[in-house]
């Protein structure tokens, strides 16, 4: 069956249809047919009327700060809002995140008590969650720290399984195009994980990722979960983006260079797939939930080329990696 036009999708919004109303929202978040400014109404009336995917987007966009500074105290009210009103994907992430596992298996229950949303929401330690995880040195130049068991198993369960139905083949930038395409230098999937597609688990963890390394979340780019299939690799390559190439000059100028990596080793059932860094004849290869911090610049902010690296490939097993990015300045706002 066909997906409903733009045109339709408006047209029922506008008699007051929930689903259409967040289904319309999802499209301004992502700049299509209206500004991300325009979601907020929609997605609030949405909630009004019991739609919980709209609570859930609102938990999210609350937990982001779009409009106001993140406050995880409402965005779990929303949360708890979401999975009152049935929607699986916020009942799912308030069984996650409680820190009582009898709790969260009761909620799972068919007789589980009407209250169990709002229980498992104050059972939830926001801070237990975002707190800087310690790391060592591995390399001064270029700059590599390892951060071990970052994530739990768990953790890196839930970011694959979210992940799975979504991925596709990854790209790269085209300096001819000055646009993304597939090359035969990266012969791996990817998965983006936009405003519309994360969660407040993401969130989280984005929250620790920046907390241990000393930025604030709006600083990251969007998480991409990498798969990489017996053979399939991702080339020697740069992370920072090349003031020499293209219109980097111009993206750098607007959105800011591409200082730092920092990657989450999801799984370890494979053979081979490390990460290689040829300038210091080093590889690495993460246990479950360790991950691998690197500076793409100097202290001087120019590209540091000593971080040439690449993704080798598993030569057993498939291998599953959380990329997160980090510039050096906020987005600019939508205008």
């Amino acid at each position: 069956m066909d997906s409903p036009s733009l045109a339709e999708i408006k047209r029922h919004a506008a008699s007051g249809d929930k689903a259409a109303m967040t289904a319309l929202a999802k499209r301004f978040l992502l700049g299509q047919g209206g500004a991300p400014r325009d979601a907020a109404p929609l997605l609030s009336s949405a909630a009004a009327k019991g739609s919980g995917e709209a609570a859930g987007i609102i938990a999210v966009l609350i937990a982001i700060g779009a409009r106001t500074a993140p406050d995880w105290t409402p965005a779990l009210k929303y949360l708890q809002q979401s999975a009152e009103a049935e929607w699986p994907e916020a009942q799912s992430q308030l069984r996650f995140l409680a820190q009582d596992r009898e709790l969260a298996a009761a909620a799972e229950r068919a007789d589980a008590p009407p209250d169990i949303w709002g229980r498992l929401r104050r059972n939830i330690e926001i801070e237990n969650w975002i707190a800087p995880a310690q790391n060592r040195m591995h390399s001064e130049r270029p700059h590599i720290r390892i951060f071990e068991r970052f994530f739990s198993a768990a953790e890196c369960r839930w970011m694959i399984e979210r992940a799975r139905p979504r991925i596709v083949p990854a790209r790269v930038y085209d300096r001819a195009t000055a646009r993304s395409s597939l090359d035969p230098a990266r012969s791996n999937s990817a998965a983006a994980f936009d405003i519309v597609e994360t969660d407040v688990v993401l969130l989280l963890l984005r929250a620790r990722i920046a907390a241990s390394v000393g930025i604030s979340p709006p600083f990251l780019e969007e998480t991409n979960i990498l798969h990489y299939e017996v053979g399939q690799e991702f080339r020697r390559h740069f992370d920072f983006l090349d003031p020499a190439e293209g219109d980097m000059p111009r993206e750098i100028a607007a959105k800011g260079q591409r200082i730092s990596t920092f990657l989450v080793y999801l799984n370890d059932e494979f053979d081979g797939a490390e990460t290689e860094f040829p300038a210091i004849d080093w590889r690495f290869k993460g246990a479950q939930g360790d991950a691998l911090f690197f500076r793409n610049v100097d202290a001087s902010g120019a590209p540091d080329r000593s971080t040439l690296h690449a993704g080798l490939a598993p030569t057993r097993g498939e291998k599953w990696l959380l990329s997160q990015w980090i510039r050096d300045r906020l987005p600019q706002p939508d205008r």
